[in-house]
């Protein structure tokens, strides 16, 4: 995988606001880098409120219809109902609420979601509609997904998809991060608890707040000085170092591809986080979950890359599960059949990503048998998982 580079982009400086330092203020405003718009950190706004008129609509109280609550944030609760917009449409939204007697750090926390959130406009990112911060209770208003949490709904539809729906989540999911990481943007915490599903089955990243309580059991998050890291779905050099970046993203990914494929098991299971550490450290990476195409188990095991600058980019995996969709009979070939796999799921092969039979003869280093394979009908793997020794 090899980076595209670019030539050097001159960036305008444009004069808004002071941020927290200097006495002459200059601020770098949204620009566009070859055309895509970058991400600014709500933090270098002095006042956080003005982050979030910037980037997200103040909505008056009396469009929202506030109908049931449908589970509980770190503020506050989430609750359903309904937004009459403009045009007098009512559309359905989901309401997240500060609850009362809040210190002015919390909300400032609570709607520094919403200004980073209101940044984003991709149809695999959670849509935010905007916010209530003018009277009580404090909203952050986004769109409605009707079945919820990405790892809950494929608990409860256990076996219910084919591979290639399967792959049409992973798909979306790796868009959206595509989009985030054009943008400049580290999500630091991508899981199926924070991918959410709309009712035609399309996913999209939500939970941008990095303040936030990462899960509810206290043996899941790792403490350091700079907050809790969800151990479980975290490269090893952002929790040895608190190394973020997009190639920490794709680690977690792998994680995301895991779970999807698995139908929301817990990564390593039982293990206790100290044992995830040391098996990682070690090289132990988890195995394929039954029936899982080789081809998709692969591209875990790339995003599972120790060295981070080896881990795919967002771009060449939205790619290379576009191949895959195109290619059905690429996902044929389950890890089970595939005898080239390794004995032990400890041992990461160096495998270059394939989805044909030349690459795949190319990649165990039996290219020069090409011939012999297109000559006796093995053109794709899924024919070649079904070889016999005669």
């Amino acid at each position: 995988m090899h980076a595209i580079l670019f030539p050097p982009v001159l960036l305008k400086p444009c004069l808004v606001r002071p941020p927290l330092w200097g006495a002459e203020y200059c601020y770098f405003h949204t620009h566009s880098i070859l055309g895509i718009k970058t991400y600014i950190d709500p933090d270098t706004y002095e006042d956080p409120s003005l982050a979030v008129h910037e980037f997200a609509k103040e909505i008056d109280p009396s469009r929202i219809r506030i109908e049931r609550v449908i589970g509980a944030g770190e503020f506050g609760e989430v609750c359903s109902g309904r937004l009459k917009t403009p045009g007098k449409r009512d559309i359905p939204v989901a309401i997240k609420t500060l609850k009362g007697g809040y210190v002015d750090r919390q909300r400032k926390d609570f709607l520094r979601e919403a200004s980073i959130m209101g940044q984003f406009d991709h149809p695999n990112i959670i849509r935010l509609e905007g916010v209530v911060t003018k009277s009580r209770p404090v909203m952050i208003v986004v769109e409605y997904m009707e079945n919820g949490s990405l790892d809950s709904f494929l608990r409860k539809h256990d076996g219910h998809f084919t591979v290639i729906q399967l792959v049409g989540m992973l798909r979306g999911i790796a868009s959206g991060m595509k989009y985030l990481s054009d943008m400049g943007y580290v999500h630091r915490d991508l899981a199926a608890r924070n991918i959410l599903v709309n009712s035609n089955l399309m996913c999209k990243v939500s939970d941008f707040g990095l303040s936030r309580v990462l899960e509810d059991d206290p043996e899941a998050a790792y403490t350091t000085s700079g907050g809790k890291i969800p151990i479980r779905w975290t490269a090893p050099e952002a929790i040895a170092y608190r190394k973020f970046s997009s190639a920490s993203d794709a680690w977690s990914y792998g994680i995301v591809m895991w779970e999807v494929m698995s139908y929301g098991e817990r990564p390593y299971w039982e293990m206790s986080n100290q044992d995830v550490i040391l098996s990682i450290e070690e090289g132990y990476r988890l195995p394929a979950p039954m029936g899982c195409p080789a081809a998709l188990h692969q591209l875990m095991l790339h995003c599972w890359q120790k060295e981070r600058n080896h881990r795919p980019k967002f771009t060449d995996i939205v790619s290379f599960l576009d191949k895959l969709i195109r290619n059905p009979s690429s996902l044929h070939t389950v890890v089970e059949d595939v005898l080239v796999m390794p004995d032990s799921p400890g041992e990461v092969p160096e495998y270059p990503l394939f989805v044909s039979v030349i690459d795949w003869l190319d990649s165990i280093k039996m290219g020069q048998y090409k011939n012999n394979f297109m000559a006796a009908g093995f053109t794709t793997l899924d024919v070649v998982s079904r070889m016999s020794i005669e």
